[in-house]
């Protein structure tokens, strides 16, 4: 559709089910209100189990991976403009700039890769600077070149295949005298006179070319033919004629052709900046990864470029969001959390509520719009409200929460109870993961005070499983610390069926100071055992914010 822009819809990094079936949910519903935007779906990170397991049920592929959304050359207007092969006339490549307004052509092969540049400078040059005689030879300039060029008629010859060789005379002398220039391969221009036309062909001329439109006798022409001497008239007088010779030699003789810079359709604009202003290029190419030309890019596009659009769903805060954001045009925001450190341009949507759930936000937005809900999307966000309320158990859950699980469930036709097992149990097979995926599968980053601190939660039926795991995760996690540029690390531990959380921290001092603000009893030489809380929005954030600031 004409006008119609693309704005991507993303969750938060490490994403878990709600982040990518509220980003899902929401493209569409958006999409099913307007014509004028395209909304995609995107995560910023690997999908876990569980929602792999979701993805499968609702029939839906997890979302394209989005890392940055600092604009790129692809995000910039891109001038197609017209590819050239290595062989035009530098007449036809100057007529070409001047019809579309250009700069510079790019010169690429059959296969579409760059070759060279040609641009007005160049061709300029050409024209002005003064050439040797042998300009067309050395050149190898096809004789298809100058027909075209002179607009000459050929009157014999063979020209398939063949360049021009030897040097270019004015056979204005005598006849006796030209014999002493006239070398095999030259390329005469001559007049209407017999003598001087038979001359240039007794001495073994590579090209006749007679001026004014004027013909050739027959007894010329079936010499030329003997000695296979082309003769062309042309229509031009001689010094038409001759000034136009040189326009006829291929670009490829004056192009550039060796450190060509050229850019990338995943360049980042920040990064070309520089180098567009140090190099006084007008026009630069891009290219794609196989190098093949895709168009022209120039510091006029650079103003032209609009910031990328984005929609944020289940997070508010610039840490646990896309790489970029801070230069990329927040439209909405669609949150259950608390309120972060996102600044916005203007004002947005920004719709927040305490609920359990994003996607139970996305429900009421559907309801209030009295908009159908496909039993696709009734089942991700379904599953995403089960997720979230650990099937009701989480103290974050509401009584919205569970109207939007009953009403869903029914438009996906799902048992609820039968579903989240099936989820659940997808979601805590930690036999084939590493301790890097297990941790960082739903992972966020927090501040409290000066105190810079990540907490990851996993969640399986059954606790001995997460009680066997929490020495291995320790250890990973002492390694962690010294990379991941956080002060501390924390690990939820969710027994989904006993509502117990097993926390896991390898800094001494940081489970002393939650034990100082609660007394939770220690397990094991690194965790806390955590009876009744499963919620890291509503339990252990306010408390890890509480004892660490």
């Amino acid at each position: 559709m004409t006008g119609e822009k693309k704005v991507v819809v993303t969750g938060h990094r490490n994403p878990d089910t709600d982040a990518i079936c509220s980003a899902i949910a929401y493209a569409y519903f958006k999409n099913q209100l307007t014509g004028s935007d395209r909304y995609e779906p995107r995560r910023i990170g690997d999908v876990n189990g569980e929602t792999a397991c979701v993805l499968r049920t609702f029939g839906h592929e997890a979302p394209e991976y989005l890392e940055d959304v600092r604009l790129q050359v692809s995000d910039l207007p891109i001038e197609k403009g017209e590819v050239v092969s290595r062989d035009l006339s530098i007449r036809r490549a100057w007529e070409i700039l001047r019809k579309e307004h250009l700069s510079t052509l790019a010169v690429a092969r059959k296969n579409g890769s760059l070759e060279g540049l040609i641009t007005i400078g160049d061709i300029a040059k050409s024209i002005m600077g003064v050439q040797d005689s042998r300009v067309l030879a050395d050149a190898k300039t096809p004789y298809s070149n100058i027909i075209e060029t002179l607009e000459a008629r050929l009157l014999t010859g063979e020209i398939e295949g063949r360049t021009a060789t030897g040097k270019v005379l004015i056979a204005a002398a005598n006849p006796d005298l030209m014999e002493n220039y006239i070398e095999p391969g030259d390329m005469v221009i001559v007049g209407d006179r017999y003598e001087t036309q038979l001359c240039a062909v007794e001495m073994q001329a590579g090209c006749l070319i007679i001026c004014m439109g004027n013909e050739a006798d027959e007894k010329i022409l079936r010499m030329a033919q003997e000695r296979g001497c082309i003769v062309l008239s042309s229509p031009y007088d001689t010094f038409i004629t001759a000034r136009l010779l040189n326009e006829s030699i291929p670009i490829e003789y004056f192009m550039l052709r060796d450190n060509i810079i050229s850019f990338r359709m995943s360049d980042y604009v920040d990064n070309i900046r520089g180098t567009m202003a140090n190099v006084r290029h007008r026009s630069f190419p891009v290219l794609d990864s196989k190098h093949r030309y895709l168009g022209m890019v120039t510091r006029q596009n650079l103003l032209k470029a609009e910031k990328k659009r984005v929609i944020l769903v289940d997070h508010n805060e610039i840490a646990q969001s896309v790489e970029g954001l801070q230069e990329a045009e927040i439209e909405e925001i669609v949150d259950h959390h608390k309120l972060g450190m996102v600044e916005t341009m203007r004002p947005i949507m920004f719709r927040n509520q305490p609920v359990g759930c994003t996607s139970t936000i996305i429900y009421m937005m559907f309801r209030e719009k009295k908009m159908e809900i496909p039993a696709d999307i009734a089942g991700l966000m379904c599953s995403a409200i089960i997720s979230d309320t650990l099937l009701f158990r989480s103290p974050t859950c509401t009584a919205a929460d569970r109207r939007a699980v009953q009403e869903l469930a029914k438009i996906a036709g799902i048992d609820p109870e039968e579903h989240a097992r099936t989820m659940f149990r997808a979601g805590s097979d930690f036999s084939s993961k590493t301790e890097r995926e297990i941790l960082y599968q739903d992972f966020k980053r927090f501040k409290a005070g000066e105190t810079v601190f990540g907490v990851g939660q996993i969640t399986s039926m059954d606790g001995e499983e997460l009680a066997e795991m929490a020495d291995r995760m320790a250890a990973f996690m002492a390694e962690e610390l010294t990379e991941g540029g956080m002060d501390m690390i924390f690990l939820m531990m969710t027994d989904i069926l006993k509502e117990s959380t097993l926390l896991v921290c390898v800094d001494d001092g940081a489970l002393r100071k939650v034990r100082e603000y609660h007394d939770y009893p220690q397990q094991g030489d690194h965790a806390l055992l955590l009876e009744n809380v499963v919620s890291r929005k509503k339990q252990i954030l306010p408390l890890l914010m509480t004892a660490l600031s």
